[in-house]
């Protein structure tokens, strides 16, 4: 039984040798490890830290790049608005300018029309007096074949013209 039991010497040596263990341990290597435990417990604590702040930024940049998502997409739609009214605005003035110009040119073709109905009667009453006059000289001749009988005529017009005047 000798084993199990350790003599008072053994005990004695061991136990002073543990309390001087002890108290380098405590003076010289404990504050060093507590220290470098505090160091990576504040290292860790900032990663975490560090890590909640660059979540916090990146569901910020997430909401800001949805907005201006939104932003865009609402410009967006507000240029193709604008476009399509502009488009419209061009038709209805290119409509306009065109009824404008088709009154322009129905007018000035009416004109013509007038003038070229007036130089046809014009040049259709000179072809009719021409006509006329070959007529009334044909019939002439034949009625008046002598000399007192133009007289006589010529007489009868210049009462006329004198009478209406």
């Amino acid at each position: 039984m000798e084993l199990f039991t350790p003599e008072f010497g053994l005990v004695f040596w061991m136990f002073l040798a543990f309390a001087c263990l002890y108290f380098i341990l405590a003076k010289y290597a404990w504050p060093f490890i507590i220290k470098s435990m505090e160091d990576r417990a504040t290292l860790i604590d900032n990663g975490v830290a560090y890590a909640q702040e660059a979540k916090s930024q990146l569901d910020n940049a997430k909401a800001e790049a949805d907005k201006l998502i939104a932003q865009a997409r609402q410009q967006q739609a507000e240029i193709l608005r604008e476009a399509s009214k502009l488009r419209n605005q061009i038709i209805e003035d290119a409509k306009g300018e065109a009824a404008v110009e088709a009154k322009k040119v129905s007018q000035a073709a009416q004109v013509s029309i007038e003038q070229a109905r007036k130089e046809s009667e014009k040049q259709l009453r000179q072809e009719v007096g021409e006509i006329a006059l070959q007529i009334a000289e044909k019939v002439l001749r034949t009625t008046v074949s002598n000399d007192s009988a133009q007289k006589e005529l010529v007489d009868k017009y210049l009462s006329e013209v004198e009478t209406k005047n």
